[in-house]
Parts: structure tokens; C-alpha cells; sequence
């Protein structure tokens, strides 16, 4: 990879982890209501699955979508439904309250990883990924150092959205607005679903 791909591939990656999609909004519910220590399998989960997957798919497993397009479709759908789930549940959580679990829990590490699959905008990015700046040459050494970044850019995205969401618990006090807060981000959570229906 030429030093000035790799100095776009790295601009794209922060852009791409940093702006707000549906891991990052979650993250964000997390921070705010389970705090940072509980969020942190949820971050690895993230981080890690979207490594892997980058690299999986760069290495060929995307041929098998190429080749079966129907799987890539029945993972948008699937990935939808799971979002409507997902927004439903942190719209109905409210704040965890000290030695006590919260009803639904923050998101599990393999709970994460396994949504990186289903995660349109996570689509988004590996294929940008692969298909702009992965040049032919060299090209098994540049899928891995494309997840190499996407390791280090996505754990800074997530540790900071995370954090975020833990800096609000002092300002926002209140069970209610806890919990206004919770529905907002559904709401914005069910707005990153908008990009998939439209093409649909």
C-alpha cells in the first residue's frame, strides 16, 4: 500500500468509526446507562469482530456473497429486525442502579461481534475498505493492514462514544431523563435503518 493510499485509508477510517451509526449510538445508551466498566466487553466485541470480519471478507469470504447474493440480502433484513429489537430495548431501559443488574444488561462481546454482520453501516465500510483503497498488488498484506487499522481507529471510536455516554450519567440524574434520553437514541438508532429500506 503507497504511503498516500494509506494516509486516505486512514482519513476514511476515522471519518467512517467516529461519525455516529448504530454501534456508536449504542455504545453512547451503554456508557450512559450501564457506565464504562460494564460497556467495555461491548466495546471488544466491536472492535474485534469488525476486525475480523474486514479481514475475512477481504480474504474471500465476499466471493461467497458475490457468488449468492441472496445472503447478503437476508443479512440486511436480519440486520434490520435486530435493530428494531435493539432500539426497542434501550428505549424501554432505564438507568442501572448501583448492586443491581439491569433488566436487559449491556450488549455481551459475542453479542457485538456477531452484529458487525448484520450492521449496515459496518457493510458500508468493509466495502469501501476493500474495494477503494486494498491495491491489487501486495494485496493479502494490504487487507492486513487495513484490519490492523481498523482495529486501532475503531477501539479509539468506541472507547470515546463510550466514555461519552459515561460523562452524562452526573448531568443526566434523573430516572426520566435516563430514560428520555434511552428513546432518543431508539429513535436515532431506527434513523440509521433509513439508508437500508431505501435500497431496498
Amino acid at each position: 500500500m503507497s504511503q498516500s493510499l494509506l494516509y486516505a485509508f486512514i482519513i476514511f477510517a476515522v471519518v467512517m468509526f467516529f461519525t455516529p451509526g448504530p454501534n456508536n449510538i449504542m455504545l453512547l445508551s451503554s456508557g450512559l446507562t450501564y457506565g464504562f466498566r460494564r460497556t467495555i466487553p461491548h466495546i471488544a466485541g466491536i472492535t474485534i469482530g469488525f476486525a475480523f470480519m474486514v479481514g475475512a471478507v477481504g480474504l474471500g469470504l465476499g466471493t461467497v456473497f458475490l457468488a449468492y447474493p441472496i445472503l447478503q440480502i437476508i443479512l440486511k433484513y436480519a440486520g434490520a429486525a435486530y435493530l428494531i429489537y435493539l432500539a426497542a430495548a434501550i428505549a424501554l431501559s432505564g438507568p442501572a442502579k448501583p448492586g443491581e443488574e439491569s433488566g436487559r444488561g449491556p450488549m455481551t462481546f459475542w453479542g457485538a461481534a456477531m452484529f458487525q454482520w448484520i450492521n449496515a453501516k459496518g457493510w458500508v465500510i468493509v466495502i469501501g475498505t476493500i474495494t477503494a483503497y486494498a491495491a491489487i498488488a501486495q494485496f493479502p498484506l494490504n487487507i492486513a493492514i487495513q484490519t490492523l487499522i481498523s482495529l486501532l481507529v475503531g477501539t479509539a471510536s468506541t472507547v470515546v462514544w463510550a466514555l461519552f455516554g459515561t460523562a452524562l450519567r452526573p448531568v443526566l440524574t434523573s430516572e426520566r431523563l435516563v430514560r428520555a434520553f434511552n428513546i432518543l437514541m431508539a429513535v436515532l438508532l431506527l434513523a440509521s435503518l433509513y439508508p437500508v429500506f431505501m435500497d431496498a
